[in-house]
């Protein structure tokens, strides 16, 4: 079993940051790929970024290249999403997400990770 606890969510203005943390604990091979996701009221969950924590550089969704970036702490078994130039369209609750293996071509599909966070929320305002 893996447990993952997200933390780093509010309420900034448009043009602001945030840095969300996800702390990991359990089996570490059913963690080798982390991500973070987004879902927004009445839209599908989304793939924000996520990496191969064995040496693995991240792998970003095109609206948020340039603009976040996804690190790791190994010996905190921690993951970070800092998000800078937020947009209120990067208004959602954000996931943290664990797998041991996520399929070819699916490190950002929902469907290739089977351990989820609680989520936090963010929420940018124009």
């Amino acid at each position: 079993q893996v447990q993952l606890v997200e933390s780093g969510g509010g309420s900034v203005q448009a043009g602001g940051s945030l840095r969300l943390s996800c702390e990991a604990s359990g089996y570490a091979s059913s963690r080798d790929f982390m991500a973070w996701f987004r879902q927004s009221p009445g839209k599908e969950r989304e793939g924000v970024a996520a990496i191969y924590t064995d040496g693995g550089s991240p792998v970003y969704a095109e609206p948020v290249k340039g603009r976040f970036t996804l690190s790791q702490d190994n010996a905190k078994n921690t993951v970070y999403l800092q998000m800078d130039s937020l947009k209120p369209e990067d208004t959602a609750m954000y996931y943290c997400a664990a797998s041991r293996w996520t399929g070819v071509g699916g490190i950002l599909l929902p469907s290739g990770y089977n351990y989820w966070g609680q989520g936090t929320q963010v929420t940018v305002s124009s």
